[in-house]
């Protein structure tokens, strides 16, 4: 399992190495009002959310992104959000990120489960269990 915990000089990666974070049905979020509007949005919609705490530095980030990416693809009854956490840093400090990525599961505004960490099965693991308890 992959994770960043500071960006340093030898974390950077050149602009030819750049990955997609925002692709498949994955909505960036851009400010705490975004944030608000996003979660209430998928209140609404009756949505669970998916929050993908993440930053362009992270080597695991930029391995697991088109994963994210594929899984929004595959669920669109969940909202997958991708929040930078150097872009919104005090955002992000408020919800205590340690390490990148980490992954917030909210339902109704309400944290209902949590993931530290670049894992591939494990992410696919609580995804599938949020989909059975809501069928």
């Amino acid at each position: 399992m992959g994770l960043c915990f500071s960006k340093s000089g030898s974390d950077r990666f050149d602009s030819d190495q750049h990955v997609e974070f925002v692709g498949g049905n994955v909505q960036p979020v851009t400010s705490k009002e975004d944030w608000d509007q996003k979660l209430s949005d998928a209140k609404r919609d009756g949505k669970i959310v998916i929050a993908n705490f993440s930053a362009a530095w992270c080597g695991p980030c930029r391995l697991l992104a088109p994963f994210y990416s594929e899984l929004s693809e595959k669920h669109p009854s969940l909202m997958f959000l991708l929040v930078d956490v150097d872009e919104l840093d005090e955002f992000s400090s408020s919800w205590d990120i340690k390490a990148t990525p980490t992954f917030f599961f909210l339902k109704d505004e309400q944290h209902i489960d949590k993931l530290v960490g670049a894992n591939k099965p494990e992410l696919q693991k609580k995804i599938n269990a949020i989909l059975d308890s809501v069928k």
